[in-house]
């Protein structure tokens, strides 16, 4: 664009004021097509306005994960927490992202053992000692996303249950550690799999991360698996997920045809997942919602 002419990013400055130097620092990275590598599209680099507002967002969000944390625990059924999540978010002038998004029924997503994600919370699902839960809040504010989940481990939960769901955890951190200013995506699958392989768990690859922003999911998709440098060009000002789903054993899932949103492992065997939304900045990583 001309360089006199308003900045794309709509700031209202001049563009060669604005993200000209920006625009030409990608342009001029080299890119290897062979290996997938790809630069962003400017629609997917956030302002400061829409950091600040995804950062609103996170607040609510990190308050209603927060409330969780102090009330769960066995006996509980989990339509009680997902009416105590939507009543935090409401009543802080949010909305629940996940209530009626594509038909989806509930506020938030309480997935159970071996249930990987999209759990759908039930007055007649009662949390039992042993149980590793994974609860998923999604927070409209002003227009803005914010996304996080967190394991809870509820009352007695066995050594080889505790090991996978810290392992998850890890899995996340060394994927967000791995996102760094001109470097690549795939450097945070590649992280997030050697660690889980490390352990003898495996990878759920039918699901991953995403954009974050003005709506629930944006570009770009982020695999948990993957090759090191490789993938889109990783520049300040993209937000996204890191959430990776690890399994006990196999990384095969299905969607439970009743309801057509839970998904399972195929073999029966306990998932665990963690997840944070993460800006990338000049210096590294800030996390705007966890």
């Amino acid at each position: 664009m001309n360089r006199n002419e308003p900045c794309w990013c709509g700031s209202g400055q001049k563009y060669k004021r604005c993200h000209l130097d920006f625009d030409e620092k990608i342009a001029a990275f080299p890119i290897d097509y062979k290996k997938d590598q790809c630069r962003p599209p400017h629609e997917i680099i956030k302002t400061p306005a829409d950091i600040e507002g995804i950062k609103k967002a996170g607040v609510i969000n990190d308050g209603a994960l927060d409330l969780i944390a102090q009330n769960i625990k066995a006996g509980m059924d989990t339509l009680t927490l997902n009416d105590m999540a939507d009543a935090f978010i409401t009543k802080h002038g949010g909305i629940p992202a996940c209530l009626n998004y594509e038909g989806y029924p509930k506020s938030i997503c309480i997935s159970i053992n071996n249930v990987v994600c999209h759990g759908i919370p039930s007055k007649d699902t009662i949390l039992k000692d042993g149980d590793i839960v994974n609860v998923d809040i999604t927070t409209i504010f002003n227009g803005y996303f914010a996304d996080a989940s967190r394991m809870f481990m509820i009352g007695n939960v066995s050594p080889e249950t505790k090991k996978l769901v810290e392992v998850t955890r890890e899995c996340m951190e060394l994927g967000i550690a791995a996102v760094k200013p001109w470097h690549f995506l795939g450097d945070v699958g590649a992280a997030i799999e050697k660690h889980a392989h490390q352990n003898d768990y495996s990878v759920v690859t039918a699901l991953g991360g995403h954009g974050v922003g003005k709506q629930f999911h944006e570009e770009p998709f982020v695999n948990h698996t993957g090759k090191k440098d490789t993938g889109m060009l990783l520049v300040p000002g993209m937000v996204f997920t890191v959430e990776p789903m690890i399994n006990m054993g196999s990384y095969d899932v299905f969607i439970d045809a009743d309801d057509g949103w839970t998904v399972y492992t195929k073999d029966g065997s306990l998932s665990a997942q963690w997840e944070k939304t993460i800006l990338v900045t000049d210096t590294g990583i800030e996390v705007l919602a966890k």
